[in-house]
């Protein structure tokens, strides 16, 4: 549903990320972790059309992100950080304005069920300038939700939320992925996101270190026991020895 392939972006003399590949399919939740600097929101950022890649292809339900961008993105959904909300608009303007976008016909009872479980429904007619940090964030993932995308991509979609917030989060996004979404999201809170995810891909100065599964991951680190955390295994990844390094590479 995502496909990343040999994925490079340059900043003038700067290379951001470096032939970056993976895949994200249909009903599978991947962490995309890294540094900070590591090239994660630079690669949310460009598969939602909103950067252009220097190299590589990317593409997102089959549809090239740079040939096709309009199919693309109409499967599409970002929630980035710290969104960038209509601040004249009320939340439930925003999810109007949702609907228009993508021409969605019958989309009042399932906006009305995401302002409930997100616990927004008190608030509907609150214009955005008014809205606290966790309350914008949870607009924002409401408006992401609302078209049912085949992929949702979300960048620190945990920054603001209170823990019923996050509860919540994480049971929509489990539903979707369910229901067949492609998830991939980034988040410097390991240990939250550690459960949610079926797959993780690490990143270091816009290079993939590794991915899979936990357990495929920790095959490739003898120096890391069976039961590691993902805490342990980012460290490990990311500030590893040249040893550590090459046994990563040969698990991928």
């Amino acid at each position: 549903m995502i496909v990343v392939e040999g994925f490079s972006k340059a900043y003038d003399d700067r290379l951001a990320v470096s032939a970056l590949g993976f895949t994200v399919r249909p009903g599978e939740i991947v962490g995309l972790v890294g540094p900070n600097g590591a090239g994660k929101t630079t690669t949310l950022r460009s598969i939602a059309g909103i950067l252009r890649p220097t190299a590589g292809k990317l593409s997102v339900a089959g549809h090239d992100v740079v040939e096709n961008p309009v199919a693309a993105k109409a499967a599409l959904a970002l929630v980035p950080d710290d969104p960038p909300l209509f601040q004249s608009l009320t939340i439930w303007e925003h999810l109007e304005l949702t609907a228009q976008i993508y021409q969605l016909r019958d989309w009042e009872s399932r906006g009305e069920e995401l302002l409930e479980r997100f616990h927004l429904a008190d608030r509907r007619d609150t214009l955005a300038d008014e809205l606290s940090r966790g309350m914008r964030q949870k607009t924002a993932v409401c408006s992401a939700f609302l078209h049912e995308p085949k992929a949702l991509m979300l960048d620190e979609p945990l920054t603001g939320l209170d823990p019923r917030a996050i509860r919540n989060l994480y049971s929509a996004i489990r539903d979707a992925a369910a229901g067949g979404a492609a998830v991939l999201l980034s988040s410097h809170l390991l240990g939250q996101i550690e459960n949610l995810c079926t797959g993780f891909v690490i990143l270091r100065e816009g290079r993939l270190n590794a991915a899979g599964t936990p357990d495929e991951i920790r095959s490739g680190l003898p120096a890391l026991g069976e039961n590691a955390s993902l805490e342990e295994i980012f460290f490990q990844v990311t500030e590893g020895t040249a040893e550590t390094d090459a046994a990563t590479a040969a698990a991928e």
